[in-house]
């Protein structure tokens, strides 16, 4: 029985996921897998059931209907962790852009005292490969525009890296986090600060995706956008004590 479940969303993976589980299933430490795998019509999910015969009890999928974000995809999961004994949640990519060497060094964060450790592209200058520079520029002023609006400290607040103890998930009400997209990631962290978690960032080499298709879009980047200036002023109006 792991105590670490890794949660990997999926839309149309199929070129990256049979690779991304076999990878973390043959890290030293020992990881469940959770695929929230909405409706993907390119056949994710039958090769995600294939496996499970292959790692019985330790991977797991949850089928959900059609594309309804990312957001909405890790509270699903986390909230199926919850319901069962993990204590250390992450939240990883499918394709590879993450690499899942790193899970070992964010759950040591978290055991050596972080509630959150983020995988960091930005704590130690910035490290991106195969990003042409206008995205790196894009990611990077948008962690500057964040650290501006938002005052947390945080070098990349937008990464989709990370690991959380079970008491930050336990306690962050999920049922109020508003967004969907990559602003999701960037009210996770913000809430988990406001409700005086510890948060670390961990560096690590992102790489950008070599198969499948990037999921990024000019409404997921404009939600993030305006997104930080209503989430900034509706904490104005929120009590954050932990019950």
């Amino acid at each position: 029985m792991s105590d670490s479940l890794v949660i990997i969303p999926t839309y149309n993976e199929k070129e990256n996921i049979e690779k991304i589980i076999r990878k973390v299933f043959s890290l030293p430490q020992a990881f469940h897998v959770l695929i929230i795998d909405d409706g993907s019509p390119d056949g994710t999910a039958e090769i995600v059931k294939t496996l499970q015969q292959e790692y019985n009890g330790h991977l797991f999928i949850e089928e959900r209907a059609g594309k309804q974000g990312l957001g909405t995809a890790y509270i699903y999961g986390f909230n199926w962790a919850l319901q069962r004994e993990y204590a250390y949640i992450f939240e990883m990519d499918a394709d590879f852009s993450h690499n899942p060497d790193d899970l070992a060094r964010l759950r040591e964060a978290c055991v050596n005292g972080a509630d959150v450790a983020i995988g960091s592209r930005y704590v130690r200058g910035v490290n991106v490969v195969n990003w042409p520079m206008g995205r790196v520029l894009m990611s990077y002023f948008a962690s500057m525009y964040v650290r501006f609006i938002t005052r947390i400290n945080i070098k990349d607040a937008t990464a989709g890296f990370k690991c959380y103890r079970r008491t930050v998930l336990e306690t962050i009400p999920l049922n109020k986090i508003r967004f969907v997209g990559y602003a999701f990631q960037i009210e996770m962290k913000f809430t988990a600060i406001k409700f005086g978690f510890k948060v670390v960032e961990v560096p690590i080499i992102f790489t950008d995706r070599t198969e499948g298709t990037s999921k990024m879009s000019t409404k997921i980047f404009r939600e993030a956008f305006l997104g930080v200036i209503q989430m900034k002023v509706s904490s104005w109006f929120r009590d954050y004590k932990r019950e």
